[in-house]
């Protein structure tokens, strides 16, 4: 009796976490009727999944736990939003001095669009913005060292953060996994967080690019705190209230 109850547990929870990968995730009281079990039972599979790395819990539900993804894949998701948003930072690019960016794809779509400066030097730790920036008039890139991680190709470790902790920016341009009212922003891996972290304190300005999906979330591994961070950019106008939370830590674009 123990082991076939064990059985049909382990059974609902592999279903939990294939309702949790769907598009619209797991609802967990649509799953309680679906498994004719508890809301607290669904709760409590939700919780040992959780810990076992196969979901991700929000509120009310689960969805398919962060994951970094090739750059390739990632560069795809939400392009036109990237656009949007590229050509607002855009206009933050000074004509000289240092800057920073991130090895987001955010932040190569704004790589992609910088023209010819006078006198910029671009760090980074993103072999993609790197190769963009290269040929520019009037731009010295810059690509730190480091371990290439393994899915997204960033360069991340010790080697990445002694280059960043090296120099001061004028600005810093980063992107985000997700980033959430009370806690700011988070990333999908400890070293990606680590390296921001080190761009952002040598920076006399934070400039946090991302689009709308990522608003309201958490990832995995905490990065930038609210005061880190000077500007938001999003594809949103700026006055839409779903940036209306954030108004009180940073400027809006």
């Amino acid at each position: 009796m123990a082991l076939s109850g064990n059985l049909d547990a382990e059974r609902r929870r592999t279903a939990l976490v294939e309702l949790a990968n769907e598009p619209q995730g797991l609802i967990i009281e649509t799953a309680a009727e679906l498994f004719s079990v508890s809301s607290m039972t669904i709760r409590r599979d939700l919780l040992e999944l959780e810990a076992e790395g196969r979901v991700r819990r929000v509120r009310g539900g689960a969805t398919a736990p962060p994951r970094a993804r090739p750059f390739d894949a990632r560069l795809a998701i939400r392009a036109s939003a990237k656009r949007t948003i590229a050509e607002k930072a855009l206009r933050l690019v000074p004509a000289s001095g240092n800057i920073a960016l991130d090895a987001s794809t955010t932040i190569s779509t704004l790589a992609s669009v910088i023209g010819p400066r006078t006198s910029l030097t671009a760090y980074t730790n993103s072999f993609e913005s790197f190769q963009l920036l290269h040929p520019i008039d009037g731009v010295t890139a810059v690509i730190s060292g480091g371990t290439a991680e393994p899915t997204t190709g960033s360069l991340v470790g010790p080697m990445a953060r002694r280059s960043m902790r090296s120099i001061y920016f004028d600005i810093f341009f980063s992107s985000a996994d997700a980033i959430d009212i009370s806690d700011g922003t988070s990333e999908v891996s400890i070293e990606e967080a680590e390296l921001k972290q080190d761009m952002a304190e040598n920076a006399a300005m934070t400039v946090v690019c991302v689009d709308s999906s990522k608003l309201q979330r958490r990832s995995v591994a905490r990065a930038l705190e609210h005061d880190d961070i000077s500007i938001i950019i999003t594809e949103l106008d700026p006055q839409d209230d779903r940036l209306e939370p954030y108004r009180g830590f940073a400027d809006i674009l």
